[in-house]
């Protein structure tokens, strides 16, 4: 059904996330990787959903000129929302560790922001999950550290790995969502989009 709405147009996935990548894929949506750095700096004065939504839409205005008529856009960003405080992508390892040690034994929101555009139109939405962490011994984070180094991840760790499986003890939301893209209403959001 998605597949025939979205066969006049190309989309173009602008992340390098291999998790959003396969997300698409098994939405059966062909697409094509089109990436643009893209200093992800924020006002100060932002917070939660703002800080994503704002991200998703900086990434979106970086790669408009690029857009044909045709051309269906998507972005996306994530963080970890937690102690009032946005937790990107760890800078190093000593900052991943930080990280990990202060969501062990603590609730902690991961928030994605998602935007879609076109030549004509633009729609950015986002979702939040709660996700609970187990107590985390300093030998478990480095071990997920050593073997899974998750530097490439807000928060510092993927819920579909090690981690995941020994210390989340409870998820309220979407899962999907904490893997780095609330599919549901991606596929939601692109049925209506390409509506005239």
């Amino acid at each position: 059904m998605l597949q025939e709405k979205l066969s006049p147009y190309k989309v173009v996935l602008a992340s390098g996330s291999p998790r959003r990548q396969q997300f698409l894929r098994e939405l059966n949506i062909e697409f094509e990787i089109r990436l643009k750095e893209v200093e992800e700096v924020y006002p100060d004065h932002l917070k939660g959903e703002e800080i994503t939504d704002y991200l998703a839409e900086l990434k979106a205005a970086a790669l408009q000129e690029t857009l044909s008529e045709n051309e269906i856009l998507i972005t996306s960003d994530t963080i970890v929302w937690h102690n009032d405080k946005a937790l990107g992508k760890p800078k190093d390892y000593d900052d991943a560790f930080a990280m990990l040690q202060s969501l062990s034994g603590n609730t902690h929101k991961v928030i994605t922001s998602v935007s879609i555009k076109s030549f004509e139109k633009s729609v950015t939405f986002n979702e939040t999950t709660e996700v609970t962490f187990n107590r985390l011994t300093d030998e478990e984070i480095k071990y997920y550290l050593d073997n899974y180094k998750p530097f490439d991840k807000a928060g510092a760790y993927g819920i579909q790995e090690w981690i995941g499986l020994v210390a989340i003890t409870v998820i309220k939301g979407s899962y999907a969502n904490v893997v780095g893209m609330p599919v549901d209403k991606v596929y939601q959001h692109l049925l209506t989009f390409t509506e005239r």
